[in-house]
C-alpha cells in the first residue's frame, strides 16, 4: 500500500527505528527491494533521483511503484530524492509521488528557507510530505556534486530556525557522511546528531549511508535517525550479480538469466540493511 512519507517517518520516530530509503532505477531493483521488505515485514521508502527519472522515465517509475504497492500490504512510500527544481517536484506530485525532497542546501540559509517553505505549502495542500537538507555532504550522486572542501556540517541553531520557518516533515543533516564511495573511513559527529534530534524532536534523515559499518548505522538509529538513504551499496550488489552470471556462464545472453542474480543480490543486501535499521516487523506495529 502506498503511504505518505510523513505517515511512515512519524511511525519510525515514535517507535525508534529507521526506514530504509532505497533508490530504484529499474524494475529488477524495485522488485528486489519490495521482496526484501515483504520478507522482513518492514516499511520501505522507494526513492527516485532526477538521474533515475532521466534514465527510466517518470511515467514508468511511477507506474511500477504503484503496481508494487497495490500488490502488498507493506507500507511503501514513493519519494523524490534530491529534487533541485520546482518543475521536477511539481511533476512528481502530479504523477503519484507521496513524498518529495527539495535540496536547497547550496543556497544561503534565507534563500533555502524561502524556497523550501513555498514547496511545503504546495505539497502539504495535496497531502504530500517534504524533506529538506541543511548542511552539505561531500561526494557525487547523479547531478549533485560537492567537493570535500565545500562540505558543511549542519548547525543545530540554524536547523531549529529552518524547521520552524519552513514546516518541513523531515530534515536531512550533514554529520560526516558522503555520497558515493568513501575514500577513507567516515568520521561521524554523533554529538551533533544527538543535539539536533533533541532540539527538533522530529524525523531525522541520514544521506550518504552506503559504506557505513553496521555499528555506525545502529549508533545513528539509536540517536534518532529515522530515514537512511542507500544507493551505492545496491548499485555494487547489482553489478556483482551480473558479474556472477557471466562467471557461471560466459556465453549467457538471456537478459533474464543475467539480471536474476543481480536482483537476488540486491534483495540480500536490502534484508541486511533493514535488519540493521531496526525496521523488521514494523509494518505490523500500530
Amino acid at each position: 500500500m502506498l503511504v505518505s512519507g510523513k505517515q511512515m517517518l512519524e511511525h519510525a520516530h515514535k517507535h525508534g527505528y529507521a526506514v530504509g530509503a532505497f533508490n530504484i532505477n529499474n524494475m529488477e531493483i524495485l522488485q528486489a527491494l519490495v521482496a526484501a521488505a515483504e520478507e522482513e515485514r518492514s516499511p520501505v521508502l522507494l526513492q527516485v533521483s532526477e538521474g533515475a527519472i532521466k534514465y527510466a522515465g517518470m511515467d514508468y517509475l511511477s507506474a511500477m511503484v504503484k503496481v508494487a504497492a497495490s500488490k502488498t500490504d507493506i507500507p511503501i512510500c514513493l519519494h523524490l530524492d534530491h529534487g533541485t527544481t520546482y518543475e521536477t517536484i511539481m511533476q512528481c506530485m502530479t504523477h503519484g509521488w507521496t513524498s518529495v525532497m527539495y535540496d536547497g542546501s547550496h543556497h544561503p540559509l534565507e534563500t533555502n528557507i524561502a524556497e523550501t517553505a513555498h514547496i511545503v505549502k504546495v505539497a502539504h495542500a495535496s497531502g504530500i510530505s517534504v524533506e529538506a537538507e541543511l548542511g552539505r555532504l561531500s561526494g557525487t550522486e547523479d547531478n549533485i556534486s560537492v567537493a570535500e572542501k565545500d562540505s558543511i556540517y549542519t548547525n543545530p541553531q540554524e536547523a531549529e530556525k529552518f524547521v520552524r520557518e519552513t514546516g518541513i516533515d523531515s530534515l536531512a543533516i550533514a554529520i560526516g557522511t558522503a555520497h558515493g564511495k568513501y575514500k577513507g573511513e567516515p568520521k561521524l559527529d554523533y554529538e551533533r546528531l544527538d543535539t539536533i534530534k533533541k532540539m527538533l524532536n522530529m524525523p531525522i534523515v541520514l544521506h550518504g549511508a552506503s559504506g557505513l559499518t553496521e555499528e555506525q548505522l545502529k549508533k545513528c538509529v539509536s540517536l534518532g535517525v529515522n530515514k537512511i538513504n542507500i544507493d551505492t551499496d545496491f548499485r555494487q550488489a547489482f553489478t556483482d550479480g551480473i558479474h556472477s552470471a557471466f562467471d557461471a556462464d560466459p556465453d549467457v545472453f538471456d537478459p533474464r538469466k543475467i539480471l536474476s542474480p543481480a536482483r537476488e543480490a540486491v534483495k540480500q543486501v536490502a534484508i541486511k540493511k533493514i535488519r540493521m535499521f531496526g525496521s523488521s516487523g514494523m509494518a505490523d506495529v500500530k
